[in-house]
């Protein structure tokens, strides 16, 4: 009977949660846009020289990228519309 129980409660947390990644944080959402998508966007700024790092945290993507000038620059972006937060 117990394992039975245990059993159900799997597939109870499997399809009744959300998504999580291997870290624990949640997937980004099945209408989010191509991460590709979203490095172009970074690629068309202005001074633009290239990306060090992307990251997922808390529902969005960060992108961090170099400039011309050699200036950080961190931006959230929202998976859905792939806008800047």
């Amino acid at each position: 009977m117990s394992r039975r129980v245990l059993a159900t409660g799997v597939v109870v947390l499997l399809l009744g949660g959300p998504a999580l990644a291997a870290d624990g944080s949640p997937l980004p959402p099945q209408n989010a846009r191509k991460l590709s998508e979203i490095i172009a966007k970074v690629e068309q700024r202005d001074d633009f020289r290239y990306v060090d790092e992307v990251g997922w945290d808390s529902g969005a993507y960060t992108v961090t990228y170099y400039t011309t000038d050699k200036a950080k620059v961190e931006i959230t972006y929202d998976p859905v519309t792939a806008e800047p937060k």
